[in-house]
């Protein structure tokens, strides 16, 4: 694999597992370049771990990491204080609080060692918060009043000013609309030191020099973009494939060959036989003759005997580098929606669009438009408890259709309005919240699936590879990875299935090959479909036939 590295941080046999003693990495060993990386693989890798444990958050249970340089970390769910300064979230909090001070005529000798060298602090942060689309001022207001976009684009712009030698990011364009994750693309692109991006947007993944990929405890680090790596990738696994192949040929031929040597020793051991009962030698010729014939027997043996295992090993070997992963596979039931049946009905006072099975809906708009919200009273108006996957009555509760407060349209902050026409709404939401935590992986799915026995739900929670002893676990001792899997599960295996799948960016927590999968499920799927994604790409492959943009409190088609 090509690569060109000047090691920035060098991993050692590093392992860590989780308390209740599930391992999630083993010995990785490795190294990132200086330049900028961007780390691939799959849900329930380790990706988000390993850069924990580089940031030094978390602490291996062997094994040493080497880092040339301060490290800071972006996470992936980022706790915010939402009563915090926008300043407080960059980290300049006390040194612009002190060269205020000073300009106040405070000449205090702590304000002088607080602010040291940085005294153009606050025309830096202010210049870098407007490059990504923040107002002037906003140093000083409260990261509440911020959308959640443009305060992960704060905590970005945050690590960028801290100036720390390697950065980690981790999965910095979710939950973005399309100019925020234009605008963390060119921070990306421009990026002064080390930096290592964990992410499954492609399209950022192009901006980086060179790809690591963390699979099966082992790192590997390509010298080239995604786009580059991948067609490695699938060059690499053809022709392992194809050696693989080859290799069990030639296993076959020699078993063939050592079956053909056994049929000639037996044949040749035949004839002495019949030689010694007829006596047509002296006695002492024959043993000679009979001896000879057992060591040259014995040689070809081992001789046969060896080639069979070099053969044996080269398919081992050769089966090794064949990947045989296994990926989710999604089969979701027909939930018998007719053509013309009105599904749902949303809006913005001014004018209104009729969901209607099977149709695919897609919902765009900038951050804070109120798309998540809008989402929320639509199946609230169905009678379910927002974030909770809902099919049929089994959720029980709430309003149902036809009763006064499910008959008006329900108006979302926005001005946007929504209401459903049926009760069978499964929702998925972005923040992955509708789970029971401290109840087991089965009892949450069986709570969506009362009718279908124990047995059957295991069987249904493996294609989702949720098997073994992890159904008996509950929900808050799971990966990341884990638990968007179980709360996926949740909602597509629901019994009677949904009319309606209301998805709120689902592809934020999958890998790769599960996005493939969920295009293709959605394909088949019969039922109607309202997804709100940023990812224009997923989009496109959902093939909506609606698209709808909500923007200032208007929605229109585009």
């Amino acid at each position: 694999m090509p690569t060109t590295l000047t090691s920035a941080v060098t991993l050692d046999r590093v392992t860590f597992a989780w308390p209740d003693g599930t391992a999630l990495l083993s010995e990785v060993t490795g190294a990132f370049g200086g330049g900028r990386t961007g780390l691939v693989g799959r849900n329930g890798s380790g990706k988000s771990t390993l850069l924990k444990l580089i940031a030094g958050t978390l602490a291996p249970a062997s094994g040493s990491i080497t880092t040339a340089g301060r490290v800071d970390l972006l996470p992936q769910q980022l706790t915010l204080d939402t009563g915090r300064r926008v300043a407080d979230l960059l980290g300049i909090g006390e040194v612009l609080g002190a060269v205020r001070a000073i300009e106040r005529g405070d000449v205090d000798e702590r304000h002088f060692d607080t602010v040291g060298d940085d005294w153009d602090v606050e025309a830096r942060a202010t210049a870098a918060l407007a490059e990504v689309g923040l107002p002037e001022g906003a140093l000083d207001r409260a990261v509440g009043e911020l959308s959640g976009g443009e305060a992960v684009l704060a905590a970005l712009v945050g690590v960028r000013l801290r100036g720390a030698e390697i950065a980690l990011l981790d999965e910095p364009t979710n939950n973005l609309d399309r100019d925020a994750r234009a605008r963390v693309h060119e921070l990306v692109r421009t990026w002064r030191g080390t930096l290592i991006v964990v992410s499954h947007d492609t399209a950022l993944l192009e901006e980086l020099d060179d790809t690591a990929e963390l699979y099966g405890s082992e790192l590997s680090v390509f010298g080239g973009p995604y786009s580059a790596w991948k067609a490695w990738l699938d060059t690499e696994q053809s022709a392992a494939a194809q050696a693989e192949t080859t290799a069990r040929q030639v296993l076959k031929r020699e078993k063939r060959d050592r079956q053909q040597i056994e049929s000639t020793i037996a044949t040749r051991d035949a004839h002495g036989k019949k030689l010694a009962a007829r006596k047509a030698a002296p006695k002492i010729v024959l043993g000679t003759m009979k001896r000879s014939a057992q060591v040259t027997a014995g040689k070809l043996r081992v001789e046969a005997n060896e080639k069979v295992d070099a053969a044996r090993a080269a398919v081992d070997t050769a089966g090794r580098r064949v990947r045989d992963d296994d990926t989710v596979r999604i089969d979701l039931p027909d939930p018998d929606v007719g053509t013309g049946r009105r599904i749902a009905t949303i809006g913005d006072g001014e004018r209104s669009w009729i969901i209607q099975g099977p149709e695919r809906v897609a919902l765009i708009g900038p951050n804070g438009a109120g798309k998540t919200t809008l989402l929320e009273r639509l199946v609230a108006s169905a009678g379910a408890a927002p974030h909770v996957p809902r099919a049929g009555s089994a959720d029980g509760g709430g309003p149902k259709p036809g009763s006064d407060a499910a008959s008006a349209l329900h108006s979302a902050p926005s001005g946007a309005r929504a209401e459903a026409h049926t009760d069978r709404i499964g929702y998925l939401s972005q923040r992955v919240d509708g789970l029971e935590e401290d109840a087991a992986v089965l009892a949450n799915i069986r709570a969506a699936a009362p009718g279908v026995g124990d047995v059957e739900l295991r069987n249904r929670l493996a294609r989702f590879l949720i098997r073994g002893d992890t159904v008996h676990r509950p929900v808050s001792a799971l990966s990341g990875g884990e638990r968007f899997r179980v709360a996926l599960a949740r909602l597509l295996l629901a019994d009677p299935p949904p009319h309606l799948l209301v998805l709120d960016e689902p592809t934020n927590n999958l890998d790769l090959d599960t996005v493939d999968q969920l295009v293709e499920a959605l394909s088949a799927y019969r039922g109607a479909v309202l997804v709100v994604s940023h990812d224009g790409a997923f989009l496109s492959r959902v093939g909506a036939d609606l698209t709808l943009e909500l923007r200032e409190g208007r929605m229109t088609e585009v």
